[in-house]
């Protein structure tokens, strides 16, 4: 019952975005914030359950990839329409590079320590409360992940160094897209050489999975027809309202696209993420966040120069003032000191709290973000010196040319 209502709930959600929209309703600013970003929430929620109950119906690699893709989708449709509007408009080039960097940055520096606290919690709930429980105790926080995200994370940490070239250049090129989506590429080719598991599913994707084969793939194209539609739907009007919400409130803008949109956008995966923690199960949380920010770093960084130059009717870079370019370092300084942080594939209570701390130092000073970029650097510096020897599992093997994992 909790799971149909929940589905129900969801799609609900999805509807009244839309409705609104084709009613032709003028409402507040601040409402229509809150209605079309219900919206995409609830959209992104149906996305991910229609998702998972897909895998039943094709290969596993298929489904992992398409997963990879529909995770950010919400986060894609709102980001591009600011790169399209860029063309006819040039402060919108600022809010899309502002909903970019934020959706990257509420990843690692809420998501990643948000599931440690959620295994914390767990583990003293599971674990009786004995002093001789103190040591398993311990020993079971740290968060770890399986063997193959080696494979994600050494990805991202190319795309990384890569992305620190953006900011030198103040522009993200046609040749950023070849190579930011070559590598996500090649991450997808890599995955689907590896094997993997049958997905154990929760809440409405389990409550779908059990219908007969029929009504199930017929109630699993209509929850992607109505996820689909409804992004496509809502993206526009969120991302105008949100503009004219500032406006209206006197708040800044930027940082209301900048942190307010993404939060909407990756609500519903932090929801399932928790869950995942919750059942004992963090380190695949863990894993599903990683593959999160892999996809955004490099597929939704790489197509916003080609919304730009579509819109535009030419091949343009799409450009990026000082600010920008400053929040691009800083979400690549961020982006490398996850990677050494994860090099060793388990994050601990302290690498959580320093990502936490230098996340919401930049978040309520965000005057300091060169000064949070050299702290970032610094710090991701020193923690690969002390773990240096890890870096051998993420080089090429000379005995074995099987895929990761």
């Amino acid at each position: 019952m909790t799971s149909a209502l929940l589905l129900l709930g969801a799609v609900a959600l999805a509807v009244i975005g839309p409705a609104v929209r084709l009613l032709g309703l003028h409402l507040a600013p601040q409402a229509e914030v809150l209605i079309y970003g219900l919206a995409i929430v609830g959209a992104a929620a149906v996305l991910a359950w229609a998702t998972e109950v897909a895998q039943l119906e094709v290969s596993r690699a298929l489904a992992f990839s398409v997963l990879a893709l529909i995770a950010v989708l919400p986060e894609y449709a709102v980001d591009m329409y600011f790169a399209w509007r860029a063309a006819s408009d040039p402060q919108y080039a600022a809010y899309a590079a502002a909903n970019m960097t934020g959706a990257n940055r509420l990843l690692v520096g809420i998501g990643w320590p948000l599931v440690v606290v959620l295994a914390v919690l767990t583990a003293r709930r599971l674990l009786p409360a004995k002093p001789a429980d103190v040591a398993e105790a311990r020993a079971a926080l740290p968060v770890a992940l399986p063997d193959d995200a080696r494979l994600d994370n050494g990805v991202l940490l190319a795309a990384t160094l890569y992305s620190f070239t953006i900011p030198l250049k103040g522009s993200i090129n046609l040749l950023d897209m070849v190579v930011l989506v070559g590598l996500f590429g090649f991450y997808a080719w890599r995955v689907s050489q590896a094997a993997r598991g049958e997905p154990e599913m929760l809440g409405p994707a389990a409550l779908l999975a059990a219908l007969p084969r029929g009504p199930r793939r017929a109630a699993t194209i209509g929850l992607f027809l109505v996820a689909a539609v409804s992004i496509f739907l809502v993206a526009e009007p969120f991302a105008e309202a949100l503009i004219e919400a500032g406006t209206v409130l006197g708040v800044d803008r930027f940082l209301l696209v900048q942190w307010l949109a993404p939060l909407a956008s990756e609500a519903p995966e932090l929801i399932v993420v928790a869950l995942l923690a919750v059942r004992g199960e963090a380190g695949l949380g863990l894993a599903a966040l990683l593959s999160s920010r892999l996809n955004q770093w490099t597929l939704l960084v790489g197509t916003l120069p080609l919304a730009y130059s579509v819109a535009s009717g030419a091949p343009r870079a799409l450009p990026l003032d000082a600010h920008q370019s400053e929040e691009v370092l800083l979400t690549a300084a961020q982006s490398l000191l996850a990677f050494v942080v994860l090099m060793d594939l388990r994050l601990t209570g302290r690498d959580s709290l320093l990502l936490f701390a230098l996340f919401a130092l930049q978040f309520f000073v965000p005057a300091l973000r060169i000064e949070v970029t050299v702290a970032y650097l610094a710090l991701a510096v020193v923690l690969f010196i002390v773990n240096r020897g890890e870096i051998r599992h993420y080089l090429p093997s000379r005995r074995s040319r099987a895929p990761v994992g």
